[in-house]
């Protein structure tokens, strides 16, 4: 089993969690890849040299049995599954960030996560994704695994025009829109008073951003239909977010958002439900006195 390794310069590296992983790897006889930049982070902390034909810089080689473990905090996540050349290699997030949604350890664990990944005892789920298409340039696969999100360039209010499945649901007039799936329910979604989703569930949810007619709210859709919208800006630019990409958007843009054919196998803890995550991230009863 090859395992490739992610993880960013920015992210908190700990010595002991690290000299844990590869102690790991080498006492399982896991093979390994490591991107560019945690490699070179490794060797500074470690004190250890990783040879060049490890290493991988953009999108990384596979081998037919391989997973994708990131070291950081989901943002981390996001950016690694960009490095996959396709979607149906799993992904095992360990959490060293900050709330970690999408993470299934919090580096506690280490050891016995790769010992789990080696005896096929890790729990996976498949997570919808979003296909965007329209007026912006985007190299390679337009997927978002939690949001699209269009938003204003500079101090000019927006409006999107919006339909779903031909039918209009609004005008937005604001900062600009989410369109989420239930697995980024809980990120920007969530930051803009988006309801929280069940992953499991099959729909969309659009969150307007700071709308200017204070009656907007959230929306859920089923995931069966096509988000169509269209950008009236006012002669000036915006931008169009897929999760941490983004691109810039000319006025009078229409984009397209539906269902993405393709899912993201994505690990679960296996000792906590998505609700266990949920009330231990948000602190849900817990008396503060």
């Amino acid at each position: 089993m090859n395992v490739i390794l992610f993880s960013r310069k920015q992210v908190n590296h700990r010595a002991e969690q690290l000299r844990t992983m590869f102690d790991a790897m080498a006492r399982l006889g896991l093979e390994y890849t490591i991107n560019e930049e945690f490699a070179e982070v490794v060797e500074d902390i470690l004190g250890v040299a990783i040879d060049s034909s490890k290493r991988f810089v953009g999108q990384a080689s596979v081998t037919g049995d391989d997973v994708l473990v990131t070291y950081g905090g989901d943002g981390t996540l996001l950016d690694g599954v960009q490095r996959l050349p396709h979607y149906s290699i799993p992904v095992v997030g360990i959490n060293c960030g900050r709330l970690g949604y999408l993470t299934v350890d919090n580096g506690d664990g280490i050891a016995e996560l790769f010992e789990r990944i080696v005896q096929g005892r890790v729990i996976f789920e498949r997570r919808s994704m979003l296909r965007v298409e329209g007026d912006f340039e985007c190299e390679g696969g337009c997927l978002a695994l939690n949001e699209a999100t269009i938003h204003r360039h500079g101090a000019t209010m927006i409006s999107l025009y919006t339909l779903v499945n031909g039918n209009k649901v609004s005008t937005y007039h604001g900062d600009g829109l989410v369109v989420s799936t239930p697995t980024g329910s809980t990120a920007y979604s969530l930051s803009v008073g988006g309801p929280i989703v069940d992953p499991m569930c099959r729909c969309f949810i659009l969150s307007p951003l700071a709308p200017h007619n204070l009656t907007m709210r959230p929306v859920v859709v089923p995931d069966s239909v096509a988000v169509e919208l269209q950008l009236m800006s006012r002669g000036s630019d915006a931008f169009i977010s897929l999760d941490n990409r983004t691109f810039r958007l000319k006025d009078g843009a229409k984009i397209k958002i539906c269902l993405a054919e393709e899912q993201l196998i994505l690990a679960t803890s296996h000792n906590n439900t998505f609700y266990d995550t949920l009330r231990n991230k948000m602190m849900w009863g817990v008396d503060p006195r």
